[in-house]
């Protein structure tokens, strides 16, 4: 039995649905039982911060999608890695034996907060005794429709990005690339670092969806992200992600996605045809 974490998310729907087209038993945990109706599937009312509904949605599971949304920092600290780890620690008393941790591009940078938190959950998953496979993806498609992350405001693809590329990736391939784990025996102790075909620059991405691209300086990005009311911590991290993204770090197109499915992974051209 497989169980699907985040199952209502970007990825998980995708997921669910790679699942149903197959025969291996799954559930999917949600947190809405109305949002777990809507799925179609099998599925589990649970929470990472309510142990109890862990032991319970994980009782007869063998393999577990290990996925959650990273909600804002507190004092610094990414609540991510905490409710992460205690899931772990659940699974390996319920005896799950197999676990596919969607994590993030580059994991072992500390530089950047969201990555910094997966790069600790991943290190607690490998001393954990589990079987385990890591997906790294990079950006989401998904994400210049859903604005997080500070992608489009007012109208623009706003933010200061230069001429940087990014390999973005669509959601719908992170999916089916975890669905080909959950599903056979690829990929014990492997990091896959999945990206799209290309890499593209936020001008040109901007261009794709018919709106403006501005690049701003640092300063103003700053000033922006402080308008939202983020704590000056956190707006230098992002800040900072920014500049790795201006510079490159995410312009590395790898063969990942076709290793996995057997196909290439959605062009940025294919993500929109297909929203």
């Amino acid at each position: 039995m497989i169980l699907v974490t985040g199952a209502t998310g970007t990825i998980g729907r995708y997921l669910v649905r790679a699942l149903a087209e197959t025969e291996a038993p799954f559930r999917a945990l949600v947190r809405d039982a109305r949002k777990g109706k809507e799925l179609g599937c099998e599925f589990v009312v649970g929470d990472f911060d309510e142990p109890a509904s862990m032991v319970s949605a994980l009782r007869g599971v063998d393999r577990l999608l290990l996925n959650s949304g990273g909600a804002l920092p507190v004092a610094g600290q990414q609540p991510m890695v905490r409710q992460q780890a205690g899931v772990i620690d659940a699974a390996r008393a319920a005896g799950v034996s197999w676990v596919v941790k969607v994590s993030a591009w580059q994991p072992g940078s500390d530089s950047k907060l969201s990555v910094r938190a997966h790069w600790e959950i991943e290190r607690y998953l490998k001393a954990s005794g589990l079987r385990w496979a890591s997906l790294q993806p990079t950006g989401y498609m998904q994400n210049f429709f859903t604005g997080e992350g500070g992608y489009t405001h007012s109208g623009a693809l706003s933010g200061p990005y230069g001429a940087g590329r990014v390999a973005y990736i669509d959601a719908y391939d992170v999916a089916t690339c975890a669905a080909v784990l959950l599903t056979g025996p690829l990929g014990v102790g492997e990091t896959y670092a999945l990206t799209g075909p290309e890499a593209l620059t936020h001008e040109e991405i901007a261009a794709k969806l018919n709106i403006p691209f501005r690049d701003l300086t640092r300063q103003v990005a700053a000033e922006g992200l402080r308008a939202q009311g983020l704590p000056g911590w956190f707006v230098d991290g992002l800040l900072q992600l920014y500049a790795e993204m201006a510079a490159g770090s995410m312009s590395e197109v790898t063969t990942a996605v076709r290793d996995l499915t057997g196909r290439a992974p959605r062009t940025f051209d294919e993500f929109l045809a297909n929203r």
